[in-house]
C-alpha cells in the first residue's frame, strides 16, 4: 500500500471538489424532484407549488455554482499558468460557501416555524458546508507568485 501526504491545501481543494460534486447531486434533484430536498427543511409545504418553485430555483443555483466550481477546480493546483484557474477556483467556491452561509442566515431568521429536526439538518449541512467552502476558497486563492497556497 503508497501513503502519500498531500498536506492541508491538498485536502482542503478535495474537500472543496467534493462539496462542489455534492451541490452539483443536490441541485439536480431539487430540479427533478424539489420537495425531495425542500421537505426536511420547510416540512410538509414543500408540495405546495411556491415551494416546488423555489426548489428548482435553487437547486438550479447549486448546480450552477457546482458546476462552476468543479470546471475551476480542473486546473493544477499549483505551477506556472495557474493563478487565473487558482482565482476562478476560489472564487467560485466562495460563491458556493457565501450561499451556504446565506441559507443558514433563512433558517435562523424562520427558527420557530420550521421542522425541528429538519432545521437543526439544515443548520449543520449548510453551516458546514459553508465553513468548508470559506476554508477551501482561502486555500485556493493564489499567492503573490501566482500558485494556490
Amino acid at each position: 500500500m503508497r501513503v502519500t501526504s498531500i498536506g492541508i491545501p491538498g485536502l482542503l481543494r478535495h474537500g472543496a471538489r467534493t462539496v462542489a460534486a455534492g451541490r452539483v447531486a443536490l441541485g439536480l434533484t431539487a430540479l427533478v424532484w424539489p420537495s425531495v430536498p425542500a421537505r426536511p427543511w420547510v416540512g410538509a409545504a414543500a408540495d405546495e407549488l411556491g415551494a416546488r418553485v423555489f426548489g428548482r430555483a435553487l437547486g438550479a443555483r447549486d448546480l450552477a455554482l457546482g458546476l462552476g466550481a468543479l470546471a475551476a477546480l480542473q486546473g493544477p493546483a499549483t505551477g506556472a499558468g495557474s493563478a487565473s484557474g487558482a482565482g476562478s477556483a476560489s472564487a467560485w467556491v466562495a460563491a458556493g460557501a457565501l450561499s451556504d452561509a446565506l441559507d443558514v442566515v433563512a433558517s435562523v431568521s424562520s427558527w420557530r416555524e420550521l421542522p425541528r429536526t429538519g432545521r437543526w439538518l439544515v443548520v449543520a449541512s449548510a453551516g458546514g458546508a459553508a465553513l468548508a467552502g470559506a476554508a477551501g476558497a482561502v486555500a485556493l486563492r493564489p499567492d503573490r507568485n501566482g500558485t494556490s497556497t
